[in-house]
């Protein structure tokens, strides 16, 4: 039986209708097709196309296939192991790491997924105060600051409403950004002479391969790691394996694929800089606000359960408006500048995060899981030794380009945990 089987009919019904902290019971489950909208619309997102553009650049067409292949397809399966547990517990993952972590020790958790998720909220809030800069020449910095100001306000409100909200929001804006996406690539092609021709074009920059592979999973690994927190409203297990296929696999992987396609045709691997090189800053605002709109909502809603559990609360909302204020603070100091740096950062920090808890998991709690309130242990050191593993293994591997930094602490948390969790169920 799992934890919220054994919660759903003795659990008080908390204040915030999405259960920040505790099992979402069965009556408020999804059907598969519900979920795959809000995680494509999580992860067709605008941002991944900056992230392409800077992979696309410093590599042929045909290597750059294959670096996208590869990380896909690692982040793809680590997110689907990660959902799974979401909704076999329907708690959310900082939530989860409660047991395998420990009452204490998954506040470290949540302070590193929840701080993440700030930080590309800052990086969406900066793009479209910059894009609109641009599209109307703007050169105070009065005026994009106001709008980063205004549309933040806009994604937090939605935030606040929670899952249904973002559902409806996903069916609006995930179609605007996809139809600038298709645009540009059309328009790439055209001006190389068709998909011969991106084969043919040499890279303008550099970057290694070990390096490209850990961009792609970094893009959404924090997220990823997070992918839970929308999965536990499934009502099975394969249905969020499904779900988190599509968004994670194909949504995220064409949005970087777009953004390398345009790069590599006109040489150029800032997105915004390219759009406005194409003429094409106006229509691009108009798609990428209605796509961020929609991706900084579930950013706001992920730090904000990270920051209810964090102190314990049932309701996300005052957690919501403090992690806003800080990642629009950082989008006007100008944070999405960093981009790549930021998701070399992630990509190591990270995935041992969901490796600890998939090996522990398989380790411990396959049969079902306790109760939240039975839980005793405050630290698990057999969770915290594999993550800071982990954690050196994908430094190690991503400073002197030693297969994939993420995959490769991701395997070591997850052996780790596994082989200590093992023992001390045995005790």
């Amino acid at each position: 039986m799992t934890a919220a089987e054994l919660e759903e009919g003795t659990a008080t019904e908390p204040v915030d209708p999405d259960y920040p902290v505790t099992p979402v019971p069965r009556s408020a489950r999804r059907g598969v097709v519900s979920i795959s909208v809000v995680l494509i619309g999580f992860t067709v997102f605008a941002p991944t196309l900056m992230a392409g553009a800077s992979i696309g650049a410093a590599f042929r067409f045909s290597e750059f296939l294959a670096v996208l292949l590869v990380g896909s397809l690692v982040l793809g399966a680590y997110v689907a192991a990660i959902g799974f547990l979401g909704a076999r517990t329907g708690l959310t993952t900082v939530v989860m790491s409660r047991y395998t972590f420990g009452t204490a020790g998954s506040k470290l958790v949540s302070v590193l997924l929840g701080g993440t998720q700030i930080g590309w909220y800052g990086v969406a809030v900066g793009s479209i105060g910059q894009m609109t800069a641009l599209a109307f020449g703007w050169e105070s910095a009065w005026a994009p600051a106001l709008v980063m100001i205004g549309v933040s306000a806009l994604m937090m409100l939605t935030a606040l409403y929670g899952y249904e909200g973002m559902y409806w929001v996903s069916l609006i804006s995930t179609p605007l950004i996809l139809v600038l996406a298709f645009w540009i690539t059309a328009l790439a092609l055209g001006e190389v002479g068709g998909w011969r021709g991106l084969f043919d074009i040499a890279p303008t920059t550099s970057m290694t391969w070990a390096a490209a592979v850990t961009t792609v999973v970094g893009t959404f690994a924090s997220a990823g790691t997070q992918a839970a927190n929308w999965t536990r409203f499934a009502k099975r297990g394969r249905d969020a394996v499904i779900a988190c296929g599509l968004g994670f696999v194909i949504g995220n992987g064409l949005m970087v694929f777009f953004g390398a396609v345009s790069a590599l045709a006109f040489g150029e691997g800032d997105f915004t800089t390219l759009l406005l090189g194409m003429g094409m800053i106006g229509w691009g605002l108009f798609f990428l606000f209605g796509n961020l709109w929609k991706s900084n909502a579930d950013a706001a809603y992920a730090f904000g359960v990270a920051g209810a559990e964090l102190a314990n609360a049932r309701r996300k909302g005052p957690f919501i408006i403090g992690g806003v204020a800080i990642g629009t603070v950082l989008a006007l100091l100008g944070v999405e500048g960093h981009i790549v740096g930021y998701l070399s950062l992630i990509g190591i920090l990270i995935p041992p995060v969901g490796g600890v808890l998939i090996g522990d998991w398989i380790a411990r709690w396959r049969g079902g899981q306790p109760a939240l309130a039975t839980l005793t242990e405050k630290v698990r050191w057999q969770a915290l030794v594999p993550y800071v593993l982990g954690c050196v293994v994908a430094w190690v591997s991503n400073e002197y380009g030693i297969g994939i930094a993420p995959l490769n602490g991701i395997v070591v948390a997850l052996v780790g945990a596994w082989v200590l969790g093992v023992r001390a169920g045995r005790r």
